[in-house]
């Protein structure tokens, strides 16, 4: 997988130009062809707030009108960009429409769905308790999305859809060579403290994981929890902290091994390290009592009110929160401390259209409307989030969370690795790394002990003759 460079970013980013407020919330536009020659057809006058180019207009060929069915997760990013998304499709295409259905619990309310042979035209399958997507791909349920990412973008003439995206942002939606599913958000996970509190209290975020540790040391003596985590989603720590120390202790190899099931992938002394660190915060009295009987929305909510100054998240947080952050707190996101640079950033969010949908190219035609450069401002403006789409958040007054990520990216160049893979293959896996990392941090195993019921759940998936193997190579 190419990783997104410095270069790209910046580009993709276009943060030098000033912070103006966005464009793309002014009023409609006229579409427009790309070609001016007279003997051109006339395109249709259209309600957008940008100029389209005619084969921009349906390059996918959808019947129109119609109404299709998109069924979402909202989590934290909210649900009104998905709206957003719906409302362009309409324009795009007046007559038809997406409609659009909010939910939590996305496997077990449109599995049986799927095994009824009548799922929805477009899913967002994201949150706890998503559908395994391995197991999707396999049953032959996931529609290749090959047509959309070749088909022209929506607002950017003379691109398609794959080449005004991030490269690497979706190399998670990706398996067996197939794009099944289309990240609509480009993530950076880490852990989140308030700048103010630092600046009050003449602290400095630290380089090394001893250093960490220190002023955890510090802080307690404050008076203050140093950590805290989402208590009940304990693989928060995994993939905000953990994942971060594995790279910055042996670089991305064991984490590849750990998707491939190698054998003793876990075993491995930078995934040990990186285990026996988080363990010292349990272990040594620097996360917040009651942690693990707290959701996650709840254990924020304590971290905001300033009970624990360090939480493992996502670029989500902010918009997740928006309504509890206090006046001034300026929460900012830093990578794991470690002797070199490394961030876990990727696109995420996966968007997929099931194969048995009755509207299959509706649903594919209201993802690249979702992930448009249109689409990609309003994003920014109202989840303070970025999508992986160039030019995305130009002119755009963006947050400190927000900010701050882009320079952990930008600091981190080439050091950035993705998403494990491991978590949409293999949610036996998956469940089971989660749980045990929530007994680590309340210490109820040690972490020899982690790593052994780990390694022995990641031994019996790859044994069992009836779940298909996926590898990834970087």
């Amino acid at each position: 997988m190419k990783t997104l460079t410095r270069r790209d970013f910046l580009k993709a980013t276009l943060l030098a130009g000033g912070t103006a407020v966005i464009a793309a919330c002014k009023p409609a536009a006229t579409a427009t062809p790309a070609a001016t020659a007279t003997t051109a057809p006339a395109a249709p006058t259209l309600d957008l707030p940008f100029q389209i180019a005619l084969e921009a207009i349906n390059p996918l060929k959808m019947v129109e009108p119609v109404t299709a069915e998109g069924v979402f997760f909202s989590g934290g990013f909210g649900h009104a960009y998905i709206q957003y998304g719906a409302d362009l499709f309409a324009k795009v295409h007046p007559g038809s429409k997406m409609t659009v259905e909010g939910i939590q619990g996305v496997g077990e309310k449109l599995r049986p769905r799927f095994v009824g042979g009548n799922p929805p035209d477009a899913i967002d399958n994201s949150g706890a308790g998503n559908m395994d997507m391995g197991a999707l791909f396999s049953e032959g349920q996931l529609l290749d999305l090959a047509p959309l990412m070749a088909a022209p973008a929506l607002d950017t003439p003379g691109k398609t859809v794959s080449e005004t995206l991030f490269p690497g942002s979706q190399g998670s939606g990706v398996i067996n060579g197939k794009q099944v599913a289309l990240n609509i958000s480009y993530s950076v996970a880490g852990v989140w403290y308030s700048s103010t509190l630092f600046q009050e209290k003449g602290w400095t975020y630290p380089k090394t994981w001893d250093e960490m540790l220190s002023l955890c040391e510090t802080i307690k003596s404050a008076g203050i929890a140093p950590w805290t985590y989402q208590g009940k989603y304990p693989d928060y720590m995994l993939w905000g902290v953990v994942w971060g120390l594995i790279y910055k202790n042996g670089g991305l190899q064991p984490m590849i091994d750990i998707d491939n099931l190698v054998d003793k992938a876990w075993s491995n002394p930078a995934v040990v390290k990186a285990i026996e660190q988080i363990y010292m915060l349990a272990d040594k009295g620097y996360i917040m009592a009651g942690t693990e009987g707290l959701n996650h929305t709840e254990s924020q909510a304590e971290w905001l009110k300033g009970k624990a100054v360090f939480i493992p998240c996502g670029t989500w947080l902010e918009n997740e929160m928006k309504t509890m952050i206090p006046e001034n707190f300026n929460m900012v996101l830093a990578e794991a401390p470690g002797e070199k640079h490394g961030v876990l950033a990727e696109g995420g969010e996966p968007f997929i259209v099931p194969a048995k949908a009755k509207q299959t190219v509706a649903g594919m035609e209201f993802l690249r409307c979702l992930i448009s450069k249109d689409s990609a401002k309003y994003f920014a403006v109202n989840v303070s989030a970025m999508m992986p789409v160039f030019g995305g958040i130009e002119g755009v007054k963006i947050s400190t969370g927000m900010e701050s990520a882009v320079k952990v990216v930008e600091a981190c160049g080439s050091d950035i690795f993705p998403w494990y893979r491991f978590g949409g293959w293999y949610s036996d896996l998956n469940k089971e790394a989660a749980a045990k990392t929530g007994d680590l941090l309340t210490k109820k195993i040690t972490p020899a002990q982690f790593v052994e019921a780990v390694q022995k759940m990641a031994d019996k998936v790859k044994a069992d003759p009836e779940v298909t193997k996926f590898t990834r190579t970087s």
